[in-house]
């Protein structure tokens, strides 16, 4: 397994690393086990937030006898002081430690900022003068306001969209924090679940060794996928570049990650799987959404409101509403053609 130094923290990642949101969809056994395999299959880093529901909760339970031997990094969406310390000792109770080895901003539409008295850093600059957090990150999602935190000095690590679709820009921002002695953390490696090629992700990311690659596991065998591959250590090989330029030229620009923070919908479009279905169904086994409940969510789309809140949400600036009429008829067409298969 490889050790990635991230930036001046002083921490080390393994890569892999385990991305924590999907637990929450996971029961609390089911989780406890994915979590201790990941430990036992050597994996030392594990990423999660506030926001991920149950999931510090989850990780607390499943690791806190091996503290000493892990790194944890949780987010805080809050904007203002008051709300941050709450996050952050909700954080602590739920991971049941007494320390937090990095604290990020969570998907940040602008650089919060480390003067102001009664904001978030205010909160986390005070956590870190009691030992309560190490060390202090920032994520985004937009590669303007990623680039002004990098500039700023004012963070030790980035998270960011990093993946080999990603446009240049994005890549070279990797290289922009390993300049500036900054950890840079991948998310979206998979592109939301569109990237399917295990060993493609694994040898891309090794192009870049400052890049702790983050993976969003639900399953055990989600989890024996990164492993074995981390065993076997597949190299970059014509075959691989071959697979990524085909999975450029079909994902490439803007399109759904699928990463939720348009939700809750009023009328509850399920919008994270709804406004990419069109990929789901030529990139992944399509049957599971021939069924009757997936046909009467995604006719859900006619009942939108056009309220434009998922469009306000989204950290990649999309126009939600838009997306989804474009892909209800896509997905339409595609069922009456394969309801039957």
């Amino acid at each position: 397994m490889r050790y990635i130094k991230m930036g001046n923290t002083g921490l080390t990642a393994t890569a892999p690393a385990l991305g924590c949101l999907p637990l929450q969809r996971c029961t609390t056994e089911d989780a406890v086990k994915l979590i201790r395999r990941a430990y036992e299959g050597g994996i030392r880093f594990y990423d999660t937030a506030n926001a991920y529901t149950d999931s510090e909760y989850k990780i607390g339970l499943a690791l806190h006898d091996v503290r000493s031997e892990i790194v944890i990094a949780t987010k805080s969406q809050t904007t203002d002081k008051e709300g941050t310390w709450k996050n952050i000792r909700n954080s602590l109770k739920m991971l049941q430690t007494d320390y937090l080895d990095l604290f990020q901003f969570h998907c940040v539409s602008k650089m919060p900022d480390r003067n102001d008295p009664n904001g978030a850093f205010a909160a986390a600059l005070e956590a870190k003068e009691q030992g309560l957090i190490r060390h202090i990150g920032v994520t985004a999602h937009l590669i303007e306001v990623a680039e002004q935190c990098v500039e700023s000095g004012w963070f030790e690590t980035l998270q960011f969209p990093f993946s080999y679709i990603s446009a240049q820009r994005d890549l070279d921002l990797a290289r922009k924090c390993e300049e500036k002695g900054m950890g840079f953390i991948a998310m979206k490696g998979l592109a939301g679940g569109l990237i399917t090629n295990v060993d493609a992700c694994h040898a891309f990311m090794k192009q870049y060794p400052n890049v702790v690659p983050i993976w969003g596991v639900q399953t055990m065998e989600e989890m024996e996928q990164w492993l074995d591959a981390d065993r076997r250590d597949p190299e970059m090989n014509e075959e691989l570049r071959a697979q990524i330029e085909e999975d450029r030229k079909a994902l490439a620009g803007n399109f759904c990650r699928g990463c939720g923070y348009c939700l809750p919908c009023p009328v509850e479009i399920p919008i994270n799987n709804a406004a990419r279905m069109n990929m789901l169904l030529r990139r992944s086994p399509y049957k599971p959404y021939m069924s009757d409940e997936w046909h009467e969510k995604m006719n859900r789309i006619n009942d939108c409101l056009e309220c434009g809140t998922c469009a306000s949400r989204c950290p990649y600036q999309l126009d939600t509403p838009q997306l989804l009429k474009y892909m209800l008829k896509d997905y339409n067409e595609f069922y009456e053609l394969h309801k039957n298969d």
